[in-house]
């Protein structure tokens, strides 16, 4: 028998945010700089120095691919800034470092086309949705709603809900539970090989989209990984057969 078509197979579809949902360089390029400074304190030779180990560049309010921000959680490069800041690497500085973040990512929050259209068509098609960001659950939380997704989106998930952070595949299986799923049932969608780790490991299936920072440079690091390849979430309706 041939297989399932994909629009059947699955019943749960689990995006990532920055770089799928959201434009990462132009939401978290201006909110890091904003952060940074504010940390700093008014002291250049910190500001410089956190924009050296978060691979910035001043000029263009941007990452370089090799930044640990891109993919990572305020826990994983919080020891980095910990150590230019001269404060204790730990929960206190990371809850401090994700609340300045919130702000001013959803000052500057730009969307990749339309989301909320987008989810109204997934949902209407009979999946349901959630997200799963490295970023922490309450910044998802804010961005998701100025975006107008929590109506669609039964799972939000951040790197400190307690599921773990990707490539873990805790998120993913998080979600399977909550919708009573086996995870085979599942895509996660995302820009990030981080993503689709988390997807296999879990059992799910790994759709990788190319709107992130790498944009269709992230093809090769991604395709050993990827069950599907698009351009960007706006062409998953199209993936599923609505």
């Amino acid at each position: 028998m041939p297989p399932e078509p994909l629009g059947e197979t699955i019943r749960g579809i689990l995006f990532d945010k920055d770089g799928t949902l959201v434009d990462f360089d132009r939401t978290w390029g201006p909110a890091a700089y904003s952060v940074m400074s504010d940390l700093s304190g008014g002291d250049r030779g910190r500001l410089e120095a956190l924009m050296r180990v978060s691979h910035y560049d001043e000029a263009g309010r941007l990452f370089a691919p090799t930044s640990p921000l891109i993919a990572g959680s305020s826990a994983g490069y919080g020891p980095l800034w910990a150590e230019v800041l001269g404060r204790p690497a730990g929960p206190a500085l990371y809850a401090e470092m994700d609340a300045l973040f919130r702000a001013a990512g959803l000052a500057a929050l730009t969307p990749i086309g339309g989301p909320a259209e987008l989810a109204t068509r997934l949902v209407a098609g009979g999946y349901a949705l959630g997200i799963a960001t490295n970023d922490a659950e309450a910044s998802a939380r804010a961005q998701c709603a100025a975006l107008g997704l929590m109506g669609q989106c039964s799972f939000v998930a951040g790197y400190d809900s307690g599921h773990g952070a990707k490539p873990e595949p805790g998120m993913v299986t998080a979600f399977a539970a909550h919708l009573g799923l086996p995870a085979g049932r599942i895509a996660m969608v995302g820009d990030s090989p981080y993503d689709l780790a988390a997807a296999r490991a879990a059992g799910a299936v790994s759709i990788a989209v190319l709107s992130g920072p790498l944009g269709p440079a992230a093809r090769d690091a991604m395709a050993p990984l990827a069950d599907h390849i698009l351009d960007s979430a706006a062409d998953l309706p199209a993936l599923l057969g609505l």
